[in-house]
């Protein structure tokens, strides 16, 4: 039995809009989730996730097993009990942050070491299954082998291989009826292995269907067919995840192939650094150009930051070093993402969804 069901409500071409029904409640799609690392969204809440309209914020497996512990996170009653969330939850298998430190990987798993004090761990599927199951979230990833782009056709096809004996081993071990387990795709941007990895991942019946391994460098025009040739092959009824993905124009043309969710640290990577994203493009505050500028962020953004500071004030906070300007940037980020993706729903119901896209492209693309 599913513990993930999509249930589509209108659709525009391939773009489709719905909800997902997970155990523990639904959320609408397309929909784009903040990434709460190490157990929180970087100069965020809970409280704030929930004044912004998030339904599912994403925590990191492989920060949040070294520090603070599975372990503890299960005695406090999982992610979302531990920080006071109320919304829905994912946690990716950690693979993405393993394999950007250089591990050593063989057919069983993976060994690396700690960002933190440099000890050393292991994880097998099985490792990664358990210690999500004990961090509680509402969707666990399977373990996956992320290859680096470029590379050669040889180590893509071990990475889909072992990411494909690993998915086996992770759905033959996951046990908790009340959590959903997502299996990734791999491939490069290799058009016919992503269409074999989709097919042999569906094979295993899983309750949703990430889609890894893009965004890794590799250009737009390179990514959109490699993704495309994935979604071909994955089932109308589960939720569809396109993973680390999430500048405006990568994600409207990702809901146009039929893409559902999204996660990514750009939003709050680039507040922290004094970047907005804006109906007109990235907006620097931090720029003279914004010293004397009594107006908002972005005047077609409905988030409170916009309805209450200028430019000005916020270019002050980043000169003083005052941290309250990242927190302030990041939150109109995360609520102009939110937006795009309600218009983006809004616009799939109204049939529009095409003028939508072509709109964002002009000043995105």
């Amino acid at each position: 039995m599913h513990v993930a069901e999509f249930r589509q409500a209108s659709a525009d071409g391939s773009a489709r809009s719905g909800s997902v029904t997970l155990a523990r409640g639904t959320y609408n799609t397309p929909c784009f989730m903040p990434v709460g690392t190490r157990g929180a969204v970087k100069y965020l809440s809970a409280i704030d996730y929930e004044a912004l309209g998030a339904e599912i914020v994403l925590g990191n497996t492989y920060h949040l097993m070294l520090r603070p512990g599975a372990e503890l996170i299960e005695q406090m009653g999982g992610l979302g009990a531990f920080a006071a969330w109320k919304g829905l939850t994912l946690t990716d298998s950690g693979g993405f942050q393993v394999f950007s430190l250089d591990p050593k990987v063989d057919d069983d798993g993976v060994t690396f070491r700690s960002t933190y004090d440099g000890s050393t761990h292991r994880f097998t599927p099985e490792i990664a299954v358990d210690v999500q199951q004990k961090l509680g979230a509402d969707i666990q990833m399977v373990l996956d082998v992320c290859p680096p782009l470029p590379s050669s056709a040889d180590v893509v096809r071990l990475a889909l291989e072992r990411t494909s004996a690993w998915a086996t081993r992770a759905r033959a071990c996951h046990t908790r009826h009340d959590q959903s387990l997502f299996g990734i795709v791999q491939g490069g941007i290799s058009e016919a292995m992503r269409a074999e990895s989709a097919r042999r991942t569906v094979d295993l019946q899983f309750d949703g269907y990430g889609i890894g391994g893009l965004s890794v460098g590799e250009t737009r025009e390179e990514m959109l067919p490699a993704l495309a040739a994935a979604i071909e092959h994955l089932p109308v009824d589960r939720p569809r995840y396109l993973m680390g993905v999430g500048d405006p124009a990568s994600l409207v043309e990702a809901v146009a192939l039929g893409v559902d969710q999204f996660d990514c640290v750009l939003q709050t990577r680039l507040g922290r650094h004094g970047t907005a994203l804006t109906s007109t493009g990235k907006v620097h505050l931090k720029n003279a150009a914004n010293k004397l500028l009594d107006t908002p962020i972005d005047i077609a953004c409905p988030c409170w930051v916009c309805e209450r500071h200028s430019r000005a004030y916020i270019r002050h906070l980043f000169q003083v070093g005052e941290p309250t300007a990242s927190r302030l940037v990041s939150v109109h980020n995360i609520a102009w993402t939110l937006k795009l993706m309600s218009d983006m729903r809004r616009s799939i119901t109204d049939g529009t969804f095409d003028t939508l896209r072509r709109e964002v492209l002009t000043v995105w693309g």
